[in-house]
């Protein structure tokens, strides 16, 4: 399908461009807060309604299709409807979507979690991220009996209440809506990278667990360096802190045993969920065997108490399995990172053309762009951010994200306005016919006084 032609008026072409959008959009007004199901599906002065995807590629309402790199919100690592976890899926539905009781497909699951992450000497499965960092730091409180817990500004470990703080700006420990104050105040937030505040934070000896995105927050928006982890290993055993990694995102995707495997520390708790489930709702805590000891039945031991009725539900099992076995040798994941380090320097090559002063950085299978650079890239090659201040890294830039996004949406591509994932899917010419779209798009911009 041909190009839409982007004019200064973005938000009106957007608006013509999408007219069934735009009618389910006011559908949803009358059904969900912000008419949405996630927050990060919030769009001006709508959102894109999807209605099937494949491979690289999704398909709108509207019959137009799109270069996709949500990727599943990172979920997707083969691109979408894989066809070993598609038939995978369809096999088991035949067999029953829910037995209520224990299957071979949840076994088979978690023996290939134990076989690739370093950590999981133990596996219980939830439904979801949230669920799975929930759950950890409710293990963590068992098995230390402390109640504090330390989190870095910035990094994100689900919406529930004991973690959902600190993550924007001001990156302050306070309360959000509905939140009570005597949860959040068992939270410290420290500012990512500083071993030292660490080191001051754990000496009070109340520290139950150190939770971390181990490359960084938000899948290394503001990169944190091995080194640094590598110490809080060293900090958290000496205070008798456990350190949980938080790899809803980084698992299966950096290597095949996570982040901990590529970086060679091994943390005492694991939580995982995305990649892990195929594409379908799923989560897991694993670690030691002793902290997940607290999950079972012991005479005269305290329990933690685990229910779930989608827990290990057989349909995410199966997807599961067909997942994990086929990023099992690591091929997928320098494949789709050698795709990614294609397109971070096509674009910055487009950058320094045009001279704009934004840059595209990443390191694995993922592109993000930092809108508020001193100056242009130099040239495809020039994607470094290591000497900027993370508080600008982590800054949001609202106008310029919806804009770049409507405006790369009008040019057949589509991403969350800031940070975006890349699949084996996105071949050569998928990459290609990106930079032509984002050199568009960035004109486009110029047009309208945004870049």
């Amino acid at each position: 399908m041909a190009r839409i032609a982007t004019t200064p008026r973005l938000a009106d072409a957007y608006t013509d461009a999408l007219p069934a959008s735009r009618a389910l959009d006011a559908r949803a007004q009358k059904l969900f807060p912000d008419a949405v199901t996630h927050d990060n599906r919030r769009m001006q002065p709508f959102p894109l309604y999807v209605d099937r995807a494949e491979g690289a590629f999704k398909w709108d309402v509207d019959g137009r299709r799109y270069i996709d790199y949500w990727m599943g919100h990172g979920a997707l690592l083969l691109g979408h409807n894989p066809p070993a976890v598609r038939d995978a899926v369809r096999e088991q539905a035949g067999k029953g979507t829910h037995y209520g009781a224990c299957h071979p497909k949840e076994v088979e699951w978690g023996e290939w979690v134990q076989r690739l992450v370093p950590s999981a000497e133990r596996i219980r499965f939830t439904a979801s991220g949230t669920e799975a960092t929930h759950m950890a730091v409710r293990l963590a409180r068992a098995f230390t009996g402390r109640k504090h817990v330390v989190k870095f500004a910035g990094h994100f470990h689900g919406w529930h209440e004991g973690l959902e703080i600190g993550v924007r700006a001001p990156y302050e420990a306070e309360p959000e809506a509905g939140q009570l104050a005597e949860v959040v105040e068992l939270v410290s937030v420290l500012p990512p990278n500083d071993i030292s505040a660490v080191r001051e934070r754990l000496e009070d000896g109340d520290v139950a667990a150190v939770i971390v995105e181990p490359t960084g927050g938000h899948f290394g928006s503001v990169p944190m360096p091995a080194a640094f982890v590598r110490a809080l290993r060293t900090e958290t055993q000496r205070a008798g802190a456990l350190l949980i990694f938080d790899e809803v995102v980084t698992g299966f995707r950096v290597a095949p045993g996570g982040a901990q495997q590529l970086i060679g520390v091994k943390p005492d708790l694991t939580t995982l969920a995305k990649i892990l489930a195929g594409g379908l709702p799923g989560g897991a805590v694993v670690g030691r065997a002793d902290v997940l000891a607290f999950l079972a039945t012991r005479p005269g031991a305290q329990k933690v108490a685990h229910h779930g009725t989608f827990n290990a539900n057989p349909l995410t099992a199966a997807a599961g399995v067909a997942m994990l076995s086929a990023v099992a040798d690591g091929a997928a994941i320098r494949a789709a990172n050698a795709q990614a380090a294609k397109l971070r320097h096509g674009l910055n090559e487009v950058l320094a053309r045009e001279k704009v002063a934004w840059k595209i950085y990443g390191e694995h299978s993922d592109w993000k762009i930092f809108f508020g650079a001193d100056a242009p890239p130099r040239d495809g090659a020039d994607q470094s951010v290591a000497d900027v201040d993370w508080r600008r890294l982590d800054a949001r830039d609202a106008a310029r994200s919806r804009a770049l996004r409507q405006a790369l949406i009008l040019q057949g591509v589509d991403f969350n306005g800031a940070r975006a994932l890349v699949s084996t899917c996105h071949t050569d010419g998928v990459i290609e016919e990106t930079v032509a779209a984002f050199e568009t798009a960035l004109r486009s911009l110029r047009e309208e006084g945004v870049a």
